[in-house]
């Protein structure tokens, strides 16, 4: 048995909403790209072929709730009916899809942690999805730190997923992005970014019991790791004559390092192996999860043919193909 424990899905109802927005970058364009994210006869066509294999079912959003529309009202309406389509989903095809996860408004606490109980106890959603940065806002702003909490008390994954845009350059003569940049090094250093903060922050401390899930196998996290090591164990040296000096690792009660191990890790590297014994080295076998991302014959064959490829226990093989989905999200399986 394999689970795909990160694959993403634009149901009905969603995706009409998206083709109504002008701003929307989901058009049907690229839907049409991968008929297997929007149609089900295509999907379980494709999935025939890994009779093997059930699916974790995310959307496919690097907007989020509260981005795709204008009042956090509209954006609470707006995760009500996607949470309640990834619900439908899963009880209508429980031998195709193991679990949903939910999707979120994030700019009202309030309605946020009320429809977080809602798609977890009533509709059975087995996590929730975020798109960083937050409504363009840092990870670690005090306002979401009541929605750590709740995730914490849950004992359920949080799903990471990058989402910076075409925007998003290091050159101030330039508005967009050349050469796809934003999302080929954009969305892995996104990642790196928000891991970072969430660990020099304190969340991870504050929160042992909080799971979270990087999209690409940690980003860039698990191929630094000596020099994010290096660069905090040394950093009062290098800037001792620069005041006024920030010790970064001020409250801190583990080594850093600690916490960024932390951190679940998908396998979607596009079949990489010597990516995924990276990760695996970095993050140890418990942590990373079969993951893949779109429902499209190149990233499932290449991740599946990765994963076997790995110089590691077949003991341990499963937990990354099935055991720690079922584990972390809690998930009922023969």
């Amino acid at each position: 048995m394999k689970i795909d424990a990160y694959v993403h899905i634009l149901p009905p109802k969603f995706l009409n909403f998206l083709e109504k927005k002008a701003q929307s970058k989901y058009s049907t364009g690229m839907m049409k790209k991968y008929p297997t994210m929007v149609d089900l006869d295509s999907r379980f066509r494709f999935m025939d072929r890994y009779p093997d294999t059930l699916q974790v079912l995310t959307v496919t959003s690097t907007q989020s709730m509260d981005q795709l529309t204008d009042s956090p009202a509209e954006a609470l309406d707006l995760a009500k009916m996607v949470n309640d389509e990834m619900a439908e989903l899963v009880e209508k095809y429980p031998d195709r899809f193991v679990a949903g996860i939910a999707s979120l408004p994030m700019n009202d606490m309030d309605m946020t942690l009320k429809e977080l109980e809602r798609a977890i106890n009533d509709l059975r959603l087995r996590g929730v999805f975020v798109p960083t940065p937050i409504n363009g806002k840092a990870v670690d702003r005090p306002e979401f730190m009541p929605f750590y909490e709740a995730m914490s008390k849950f004992n359920l994954p949080i799903f990471l997923h990058p989402a910076v845009g075409p925007g998003f350059t290091h050159y101030l003569d330039e508005t967009e992005a050349k050469y796809g940049t934003w999302l080929l090094w954009g969305w892995p250093y996104e990642t790196a970014v928000t891991m970072t903060r969430l660990v020099f922050s304190g969340v991870m401390q504050r929160y042992p019991n909080l799971k979270i899930l990087t999209h690409h196998a940690g980003s860039m996290v698990p191929y630094f790791n000596r020099r994010i090591e290096h660069w905090y164990d040394q950093c009062e040296m290098i800037y001792h004559d620069s005041p006024p000096l920030e010790n970064y690792k001020k409250g801190l009660t583990r080594d850093p390092m600690e916490y960024f191990r932390m951190f679940y890790n998908d396998t979607n590297v596009v079949g990489s192996t010597p990516a995924l014994m990276c990760a695996y080295d970095f993050f140890g076998a418990e942590h990373l999860l079969s993951g893949t991302d779109i429902p499209v014959e190149g990233l499932t064959r290449t991740t599946i043919e990765s994963i076997e490829r790995m110089d590691i226990p077949d003991s341990d093989k499963e937990k990354i193909f099935w055991g720690n989905a079922k584990k972390i999200m809690r998930l009922a399986l023969v």
